[in-house]
């Protein structure tokens, strides 16, 4: 009965979520709201599991120090310019070729990093190369779709992948030889059919932000920023540090290095500091996170994500539609839980490793999110970056990338049967 009870109270809290703009409050305390009210359910129904509990408040805090680390980071690469040293090299007044130039760069990035760094650094980027606010929506949408694409056919891209690459469902030779063109098939469809609602060029009056002169030791700033970026993945497989540990090293490097480049010139220089670089941090967005995260996982610990992971089971006899239905449904519920209860449900007598299974799950649960802004972190972050509203997304661009999604399901199976045909 409270299980029912928890259902609806997920559901009005997703709903209130969607209509903000109408009821005028604030997504993340509607977001904080549900969670908490969520959680206060299930330990009403249920003896309180101090180490459950623990676990899921270490998983969540884990991706929120992340998060703001990474957040800090790309703050002080934009308060000294830094960003310019892109910028110049990638600018075009052209709305479509900024478009495809920024989606390809999310594609490949976020196979390196992962979905949710790319989309911070990417979203950084893309202020300052498209001033108007509704180009830079509609260019940051179709970047949600590609970093979460492009996180798809990599094991270090994505959480999912991640895990079935680890739990040896999929090697990365594989994964990368099966769901490359998916997912970038995946990108071109959405991108063609966005690209015809951007015309014309950007105003150069408008570009002004380009022409700022970078601060001093923007360059400097910039490269170990970035590289501190891209060593996470390469900490977390070589030594086995948690990500957010990768994202408090690079942090903590930049500040020491900000700190010693400025700190002689006080007040004159006091705006690239780490400290001024903390008050620009939207922290409305990442309560907003950080309630979506723990909303997920009161479902998750209450057991009503692996029901429906085993009515799925039962009632879907096709792998393929089990993947398909897999990649829906995380538009909606956080994929990591759906991708282990399918671990949990399948073996690897069942399902060996690079079975269809494995590899279709890989790219409907990386790709399936962008489906609606809270699909997936990306999206979140971007949601909260750029204050967009959940009913602009899914009247425009939630069907565009609905057809993506399911052109490179399509591609995946033309792919086989070629294959198999041999």
């Amino acid at each position: 009965m409270l299980n029912t009870i928890l259902i609806i109270f997920f559901i009005l809290g997703y709903l209130a979520i969607i209509f903000e703009k109408f009821l005028h409050v604030n997504k993340a305390a509607l977001a904080l709201v549900m969670a908490v009210g969520c959680w206060l359910l299930y330990f009403g129904q249920r003896s309180t599991d101090a180490n459950l509990f623990t676990k899921q408040v270490s998983d969540v805090a884990q991706i929120i120090f992340f998060l703001l680390s990474a957040m800090i980071i790309v703050e002080i690469i934009d308060s000294h310019h830094g960003f310019k040293t892109l910028t110049d090299f990638i600018y075009t007044s052209s709305k479509r070729l900024t478009m495809w130039l920024l989606v390809f760069l999310s594609f490949f990035m976020s196979a390196v990093l992962d979905n949710l760094t790319t989309m911070i650094v990417m979203a950084s980027l893309l202020k300052k190369l498209v001033p108007e606010e509704k180009d830079r929506w509609l260019i940051g949408s179709m970047m949600v779709i590609s970093v979460n694409a492009g996180g798809a056919w990599s094991p270090i891209g994505d959480v999912t992948t991640t895990m079935l690459w680890i739990q040896h469902r999929l090697t990365t030779l594989e994964m990368v030889k099966w769901l490359f063109v998916p997912s970038l098939i995946h990108v071109l469809v959405s991108g063609c059919i966005l690209s015809l609602f951007l015309r014309g060029e950007h105003q150069k009056r408008e570009c002004h932000l380009l022409h700022r002169p970078m601060e001093p030791g923007a360059r400097y700033v910039f490269w170990l920023g970035l590289g501190s970026l891209i060593l996470i993945p390469v900490w977390k497989g070589v030594l086995n540090v948690p990500p957010f540990m990768g994202a408090l090293i690079g942090l903590g490097l930049m500040w020491l290095l900000t700190d010693v480049m400025h700190v002689r010139y006080g007040q004159e220089r006091w705006h690239l500091r780490v400290s001024h670089a903390l008050n620009k941090i939207d922290f409305s967005g990442i309560f907003f996170f950080l309630g979506i995260l723990f909303a997920i996982d009161a479902l998750a610990a209450a057991g009503i994500l692996k029901h429906i992971a085993d009515f799925m089971k039962d009632s879907l006899g096709s792998e393929y539609l089990l993947a398909t239905v897999i990649g829906l449904l995380s538009a909606v519920i956080d994929n990591v839980p759906l991708v282990a209860a399918v671990l949990g449900m399948y073996s690897l007598q069942d399902f060996p490793t690079n079975s269809t299974l494995w590899q279709l799950t890989a790219y409907a649960a990386g790709t399936g999110g962008s489906i609606l802004i809270i699909g997936s972190a990306a999206g979140v972050v971007w949601m909260g970056m750029e204050k967009i509203d959940f009913l602009w997304y899914f009247k425009r661009i939630s069907w565009i990338a609905c057809l993506g999604y399911f052109a490179g399901i399509g591609i995946y199976l033309i792919q086989e049967a070629l294959l198999f045909s041999r």
